[in-house]
């Protein structure tokens, strides 16, 4: 490689880490109008755009300049070791005919045509390295490039396209009309798109970026507006062969679909797709989905985040699809959504943005659905999203059941659905702490979920004046429903042909030096680990890149009750060098955990993989996989809402074990912990007295475990305090009130004493944390 290469090479990567454009590098220019281009907008300058791409390419890297004018070309052919810099003022505008021909391709069945032919576009580059548009300028169909599947002879469909690239980078510059696509991107890696700005014109434009098979990718401080889908990750099988789309990172950009999908996956999806990351988005509009996840052709799509996203005049807020088009070859199966993760996501004004042309409908319930033979998930976690609907729906409309639609994917197929804030089916894994509001009345329940297993939701739900319940449950195997409504009532639950999830949700905590620990690993003193001592290896060992590892810190831990547990773990990774560990459960196949978020503090971090671990005795083993990395603490849960914390997990105290007063211990609601419950007789003055014993003196958080299956607070004393504790919906849901009460260094008792003539809840436990 060159050595004016590798400076580019080294800018670039330079600015993906500072978050800013590349800046220029000191490489020779090359004027497009020494070489004949006349900018005056009616001339085809494309020839002559061309010789100085050759020049220099030829130079070894070179900066072709377009100084400001107007240069009306055909296709342009891009070669590696390029910079075009687009000067203030300077347009490219598209030719009304005579670009290139669009090449054959035996894959034509398995995508459009668009997607499937690159030769008729205004920029065009195949196998190509090292190449950068850069600058102030613009970049402009002009309405001269299609956006139909079927462009007339002569005519180019797309502003930039790219297939097989490595090295390139798009800054600072603005397309406008740019027909199907202002840029496609295929089997492309170490990709920069920084500051870019795309722009919608009626007629003139369909998909923003596409980024097709590719890899290594990061979009920041940028704006895509677009008709068609503005963002969107794909793998057709243009190529003859796909790769696995990873390693995407997309973060401080507005984005803005007038009539389609603002964050796509799909719907080509022969490939797979995983870890990829959406920070601090924008969406101004979405006319099908602000948030969309289609598997169509057999993808799995897997490790996938969404964090501080903006949403508004999104038909559809959310929309994640398992369907079954098989459009690729072999015709695959259906495909997997799992391991998927919103957090902090709002959304209001949620219509269509463009009612009078748009392809979604007006305003669609956010749904998560696979098939009736494949679930979506494991591992769908709603956290912190917070969405108000238009609403205006009758009650009747919860009764609709909407159909399967297994080979097409735009949310409208569904029609108007049951619930108003959330609607899943076919699920497993389905964590949700959310909050759903309406704008006008709506008489659907918040939420419902059909047919799946191990269904959470932790919930804040606006009740409609004629609704019959907030949350819904029917066919699933293990849920559990807490939350309240927005005054703060008791959520009303409708279960059918369903079983609550049995007990708690498990975390467990275990010391990294309490284990079995085997060289080269070693146990190692500092004040700021728990305990004082952590796990580390030894120095000079060489860092282990492949698997089986040597040197072990091994975790038992007794789970008892069956889940899906995610694993944390409290570490020091302080380099990119020094960021990793190798880690199993109960001797199966070892996960490399790298690119661990780096800090030279304790700090607690999530393996991204989970275990199902039956009720027994299961082992977390870890190994070094890089030297510098440390592990002080490992925490397991199978509570999708856990955030491990440095102190100690609550101490539980089972109503069962406890002094009781007028109340008998009974087991026949479904849903509580230890061996039974409490049922305290319907009068004043009957309690439950627990013994607490504290290490220290201080302020602790009492969490009262209960059910209470009538509408009627029955109210309680709890050491001192009146708590209310407010209907339930059902003997069988269980819920937590909690206050905190100041405790001695020794045995202290804490009585909960029903202080009315209808007697206090069913009472499950007392968890105790702190002092």
């Amino acid at each position: 490689m060159s050595p004016k290469r590798l400076a580019w090479l080294a800018v670039l990567l330079l600015a993906a880490q500072t978050l800013t454009a590349p800046p220029a590098a000191a490489l020779a220019e090359f004027n497009v109008r020494d070489y004949g281009a006349t900018g005056n907008g009616g001339t085809n300058d494309d020839d002559a755009i061309d010789r100085a791409i050759n020049a220099a390419s030829a130079a070894d890297g070179g900066t072709v300049v377009f100084p400001s004018g107007t240069y009306r070309s055909r296709t342009i052919h891009l070669k590696s070791d390029i910079t075009l810099r687009l000067d203030s003022g300077a347009t490219v505008k598209a030719a009304a005919s005579g670009m290139d021909a669009p090449e054959s391709n035996p894959y034509d069945a398995y995508q459009d045509f668009g997607h499937s032919h690159f030769n008729n576009s205004l920029f065009v580059g195949r196998n190509v390295s090292n190449v950068h548009f850069t600058g102030a300028g613009t970049i402009d169909g002009d309405g001269n490039l299609s956006t139909s599947n079927s462009p007339p002879s002569g005519a180019g469909n797309k502003a930039i396209a790219l297939t097989e690239c490595a090295d390139v980078s798009i800054t600072g510059i603005s397309i406008r009309r740019g027909g199907h696509f202002m840029a496609l991107l295929n089997g492309c890696h170490d990709v920069l798109i920084d500051n870019l700005r795309t722009y919608y014109a009626e007629n003139g434009v369909r998909d923003g970026i596409n980024l097709i098979n590719s890899w290594n990718v990061t979009v920041q401080n940028s704006r895509i507006e677009s008709s068609d889908d503005a963002i969107a990750l794909k793998s057709d099988y243009a190529l003859g062969h796909t790769y696995t789309s990873q390693n995407v990172r997309v973060r401080d950009t507005t984005v803005y679909s007038h009539e389609n999908n603002a964050l796509q996956f799909g719907s080509e999806t022969c490939g797979n797709f995983r870890d990829i990351r959406f920070d601090d988005i924008t969406v101004l509009g979405g006319g099908k989905a602000g948030i969309g996840i289609v598997s169509m052709d057999g993808a799995i799509i897997e490790d996938v985040h969404y964090t501080d996203i903006s949403l508004t005049k999104t038909t559809t807020p959310i929309f994640m699809k398992i369907g079954e088009r098989k459009r690729c070859p072999g015709s695959p199966t259906a495909g997997r959504i799992r391991n998927i993760h919103l957090t902090n996501v709002t959304g209001t004004n949620l219509t269509a943005p463009e009612p009078s042309g748009t392809t979604g409908g007006s305003e669609l319930t956010s749904t998560i659905t696979g098939t009736p033979a494949v679930d979506i998930g494991p591992d769908i976690t709603l956290d912190g999203v917070r969405l108000t609907v238009p609403g205006g729906h009758p009650a009747s409309d919860a009764t609709r059941v909407p159909g399967e639609f297994p080979t097409t994917y735009p949310p409208r197929d569904y029609g108007t659905r049951p619930s108003f804030g959330i609607w899943a089916r076919h699920v497993q894994g389905l964590s949700i702490k959310s909050e759903m509001r309406f704008d006008s009345n709506d008489n659907r329940p918040a939420f419902i979920v059909d047919d799946g297993s191990n269904v959470r939701l932790d919930v804040i739900a606006q009740r409609g004046a004629g609704s019959a319940y907030d949350v819904g449950v029917s066919g699933i195997s293990g849920y559990a429903v807490t939350g309240a409504n927005t005054t703060g009532g008791a959520l009303r639950v409708r279960a059918t042909n369903s079983t609550p999830v049995p007990g708690n949700p498990v975390s467990l905590y275990g010391e990294a030096e309490s284990g079995t620990v085997t060289a080269p690993m070693q146990t190692l003193q500092d004040p700021a680990a728990s305990g004082g001592s952590y796990v580390s290896v030894a120095p000079g060992n060489n860092s282990q890149t492949a698997a089986p590892p040597t040197g072990h810190a091994t975790l038992t831990f007794a789970v008892p009750d069956p889940g899906t547990f995610t694993v944390w773990a409290r570490v020091i990774t302080p380099t990119t060098s020094d960021d990793s560990f190798w880690v199993r459960s109960d001797g199966g196949s070892w996960t490399s955990w790298n690119g661990i978020p780096l800090g030279s503090a304790w700090h607690w971090a999530r393996l991204p993989v989970t275990y199902d671990l039956n009720a027994g005795t299961h082992t977390v083993t870890f190994a070094y996989r890089e030297d510098g990395a440390r592990l002080d603490r490992v925490a397991i849960s199978s509570d999708p809402a856990f955030t491990p914390s440095d102190g100690p997990p609550p101490t539980v105290y089972e109503a069962e074990n406890a002094t009781i007063s007028q109340g008998v211990v009974e087991s026949n609601h479904a849903g509580y912990t230890g061996t039974g419950f409490v049922n305290g007789d319907n009068v004043a003055g009957s309690y439950v007295e627990w013994t607490v014993n504290a290490a220290a003196a201080g302020t602790a958080t009492l969490t009262l475990r209960y059910a209470n299956g009538t509408t009627a607070n029955r109210p309680m004393d709890v050491a001192g305090a009146l708590v209310d504790f407010p209907g339930t919906g059902a003997w069988t849901t269980w819920s937590t009130r909690s206050i905190t009460v100041p405790l001695t260094a020794g045995a202290n008792l804490i009585r909960a004493t029903a202080t009315t003539a209808n007697g206090g809840p069913n009472l499950d436990h007392l968890a105790v944390t702190g002092p």
